[in-house]
């Protein structure tokens, strides 16, 4: 399968210009990640190296993929910075778009808008402790993160790193050969729980936020980063609060329901703010001034 769009590569250094055209990317290595093959891996590289050299982002961001044909959708970007120059991208099989990804092979090409929305205020977080908790699918921006201050140039920025991560069932876990190898590492603090295990799981059980009370990170000079369903964020907060950190310094992304990726069509606005433009990174501060329809 390959993209088709109004900028071939001779000339794909337009969209860098124009927000709206999407730049070709191929498709170089693909990885279902969990036992009920909903959610599939994609580490792309850039066809033109106009587009490489041009392109910047931060752990958090996201992009919207195309497909001719198909449409485009909204995803976040797997992929540090520093993994430079391929972009990895999850995939939830949910829709027509994410549909068609998941049977996207070796060499296809596909359409690539952005980076768009905010980033992790990772300025911020250096020199702090930094908490880390993710749930399900929605790990994805967070192996940013964790990926970004864990490289060798940037970890000595932060300070102590936790990372509690959670998933219904072990074969729902992303990531599993990057989890090992955190877990080996001294200078980062790994919790992995699942809601419950099987036959061959010797790890934690338990729902996120009840890990999160077990662990009980400190919040001096703290910050934390909550990404997972609305039900886990909804639980964990009130955990965090008894832990007290303030609201300012607890971030998460929202997922809403988004479709141009600019702010224009306003499918995903909350109040005065567009979830794709003004987020989709925003603090709990920031998030109790809103209306309670997130």
């Amino acid at each position: 399968m390959t993209f088709i769009g109004n900028n071939a590569a001779s000339n794909s250094h337009e969209s860098l210009r124009n927000p709206y055209l999407p730049f070709p990317m191929r498709v170089e290595r693909t990885f279902v990640e969990t036992s009920d093959r909903m959610l599939k891996s994609f580490d792309l590289a850039f066809v033109d190296k106009v587009d490489e050299a041009a392109f910047r982002f931060r752990p958090g961001q996201f992009c919207e993929v195309s497909l001719f044909g198909k449409g485009e959708a909204p995803l976040g970007i797997a992929s540090s910075p520093t993994e430079k120059p391929l972009l990895k991208f999850t995939v939830n099989r949910a829709g027509v778009v994410t549909r068609a990804l998941h049977h996207l092979e070796e060499g296809d090409e596909v359409g690539i808008r952005g980076p768009l929305g905010n980033s992790y205020p990772v300025d911020r977080f250096q020199g702090k402790n930094v908490v880390i908790i993710g749930g399900g699918f929605a790990f994805t921006t967070l192996r940013s993160l964790v990926v970004f201050m864990l490289d060798h140039e940037n970890r000595k920025k932060f300070k102590e790193i936790t990372v509690i991560y959670g998933a219904r069932a072990p074969g729902l876990l992303l990531y599993k050969e990057e989890l090992a190898q955190w877990e080996k590492r001294e200078d980062v603090n790994l919790y992995v729980t699942v809601d419950k295990g099987d036959e061959g799981w010797n790890g934690r059980e338990g729902f996120v936020p009840t890990v999160v009370e077990e662990v009980g990170p400190s919040s001096e000079n703290a910050y934390a980063v909550i990404c997972g369903p609305p039900i886990m964020i909804k639980f964990t907060f009130p955990k965090l609060a008894d832990l007290a950190f303030p609201r300012e310094r607890i971030y998460t992304a929202l997922e809403r329901r988004m479709k141009c990726g600019m702010g224009k069509c306003g499918r995903c606005n909350i109040g005065p703010l567009y979830v794709c433009k003004d987020g989709p990174v925003f603090s709990y501060a920031q998030l109790e001034e809103l209306p309670k329809d997130y």
